[in-house]
């Protein structure tokens, strides 16, 4: 176990480092959290620290109902915002957004509004779903052209794209010229 000053700082500057590494009870409201927990920190005379959450509910302490300290660590319920991103990227690989699928269709499947996916794209990937989708399709595209013989329309149809015309453009932007040129 660490010593208090470092959990501590640690708790005080909700270190992600230390997530996980102990939880913090706090005296006066009977709850522990974990360090990264969002409310605002209590005193530090009013906390203890604790190994582990089942120290913690062993010592009479109720989970917090915003960190969630009693799940598992890396469950998807203790990723918080990052797990809804990781699904969004594995639907999207699987073409969620190809062939006229919408944003709105996979913040559906997630469980979230359209807006709200997009803001946590922003803040974890820095770009927006449709962004990604696009950079993914021309990524496959790019591996299909360099690695097959295939037709430049096949290609197009199998790295999501709807159309040639699309996929042209696409490389144009991306790599300022043309999908054959590309693979001579």
């Amino acid at each position: 176990m660490l010593d208090f000053d470092t959990c501590d700082a640690a708790r005080l500057r909700k270190d992600p480092a230390f997530d996980g590494r102990f939880f913090t009870a706090v005296r006066t409201t009977g709850i522990y959290c974990r360090p990264v927990c969002p409310v605002k920190p209590p005193l530090s005379r009013n906390v203890r620290f604790f190994p582990s959450a089942a120290a913690a509910e062993a010592a009479g302490y109720r989970p917090c109902l915003r960190c969630r300290p009693e799940t598992l660590p890396f469950s998807p319920a203790w990723m918080g915002t990052q797990a809804t991103v990781t699904r969004a990227l594995r639907l999207i690989a699987d073409g969620a957004l190809d062939h006229g699928g919408t944003v709105a269709a996979l913040a559906g499947r997630l469980g979230v509004g359209a807006r709200h996916l997009s803001r946590l794209f922003a803040q974890h990937l820095g770009a927006s779903p449709a962004q990604v989708a696009r950079t993914r399709r021309l990524a496959r595209a790019k591996t299909l052209l360099t690695d097959t013989d295939l037709p430049v329309a096949e290609i197009a149809k199998a790295a999501g794209f709807g159309s040639v015309r699309a996929l042209n453009a696409g490389f144009a932007r991306l790599y300022g010229r043309s999908p054959g040129s590309l693979r001579r």
